[in-house]
């Protein structure tokens, strides 16, 4: 993907669970080198730290085994979203993401 899909949110300042001012963004992408390519990719949300790393594991983000999941599908399906914006078939853009990131999360 040549152009990067940028930060998931247009609320960009503002974390995406609380509303509160962010300090932070939260890579929706991450794992074995996952995380350098979203970051380049630009898959990633504006987060508060306290719901990034500092809520109890059932409210935050990080070392909740759930939020990581749903972070991941909602990192694949924005870029998809991005291919599909830029003129490729739904299907292109699953392979695209595969080789990309070697591996499905939906």
């Amino acid at each position: 993907m040549k152009k990067s899909v940028g930060i998931v949110t247009k609320f960009n300042g503002y974390c995406v669970f609380c509303g509160r001012p962010t300090e932070e963004e939260h890579h929706l992408l991450f794992g074995n080198g996952i995380r350098e390519l979203a970051e380049k990719d630009g898959i990633k949300v504006p987060v508060c730290s306290y719901c990034h790393t500092q809520n109890p594991i059932a409210q935050r983000v990080h070392d909740n085994a759930m939020a990581e999941k749903l972070s991941k599908i909602a990192g694949q399906l924005a870029w998809e979203k991005h291919c599909v914006a830029s003129g490729k078939t739904e299907d292109e853009a699953r392979t695209e993401f595969l080789y990309r990131y070697g591996r499905s999360y939906l």
